[in-house]
């Protein structure tokens, strides 16, 4: 069981001969303070130094689509609505596809229950079908970096290709050939942005690495160390020596000893955070095809 920030604290006072506290969070000891800012600190350099697993996170989501009829006017960006649908929900994360639409046309704001105003003049006038489609999804609270090649939309069963670099996504947005059947993918603005404009409903996955290095004692994701019960999903040796190592340094003092721990007990954490595959010196192709293992012993040219 992972230890508490009081249990870590006080092991590093412990081993540093210094006082050891009853309590940490809200202690007015500046020394105190300053273990808690630096375990802290150590935290966050801990969740960039590597990819461990225990930081690994599953998302997963379904886009949004509506489908309706609403009346347009050329050279407006006025879109109304009819028929009643509700547009709950609607905001500038959503693009507008259909009848009169241009092409990469967004919304701005939703100004009552049935009108929208939209990014691109209408180019025609009269009411027909629109898609209004969510396209740009907030990333977690917790996001640190997206895990490549772990994007799917697993409605259909295909890998969303990205990210798409700033060109590449213009010229999806913008040009002749805007659409096809695979996901194209981006994170923009802090948000995780898809194109096309989807109809229906698709499920879309991928993995990140999360910031959230602490649980409070009601296994609630924090980013900090903040309360006396809160711990961590990191390795508490790792969290220890390193916190040690900036509070020498912090003080000026020879800190060669500290380094050498720190750094030999990190390579041996690294190694065994996670499995990593056999290699061999010398591979040979997988017989996936017709080969002895699976021919059959009689009836040849049956």
């Amino acid at each position: 069981m992972s230890s508490t920030m009081l249990q870590l604290v006080n092991q590093v006072q412990n081993e540093l001969n210094l006082a050891v506290s009853t309590s940490v969070a809200g202690n007015p000891n500046t020394d105190v303070q300053q273990i808690l800012a630096l375990m802290n600190a150590a935290g966050y350099e801990l969740v960039k130094e590597y990819d461990w697993q225990a930081l690994q996170v599953q998302y997963r989501f379904y886009t949004q689509a509506i489908t309706t009829d609403a009346t347009s006017t050329n050279g407006s960006t006025t879109l109304t609505i009819v028929g009643g649908t509700s547009l709950a929900g609607v905001t500038n994360q959503w693009g507008i596809t259909g009848t009169n639409i241009n092409q990469d046309t967004q919304v701005v704001t939703v100004n009552s229950p049935s009108i929208i105003t939209m990014s691109q003049q209408a180019s025609g006038t009269g009411t027909g079908q629109v898609v209004l489609a969510q396209t740009a999804y907030d990333l977690p609270a917790d996001f640190e970096r997206i895990t490549n090649r772990t994007q799917w939309d697993k409605t259909k069963r295909w890998e969303a290709l990205g990210p798409e670099d700033a060109q590449q996504w213009q010229w999806l947005k913008s040009g002749y050939i805007a659409t096809g059947p695979r996901i194209r993918w981006r994170i923009f603005d802090n948000q995780f942005q898809v194109w096309p404009p989807m109809n229906t409903q698709e499920y879309i996955g991928w993995e990140y690495k999360s910031s959230g290095w602490v649980r409070s004692a009601t296994n609630q994701i924090k980013t900090s160390f903040t309360t006396d019960t809160d711990t961590s999903v990191l390795d508490d040796r790792i969290i220890v020596l390193y916190t040690k190592l900036k509070y020498f340094q912090i003080k000026a003092f020879d800190t060669t000893a500290l380094q050498q721990d720190y750094q030999r007990y990190l390579s041996v954490a690294k190694a065994a955070d996670k499995g990593a595959p056999n290699l061999s010196f010398a591979p040979y192709p997988a017989k996936v095809l017709i080969g002895y293992a699976n021919i059959p012993d009689t009836g040849y040219g049956t």
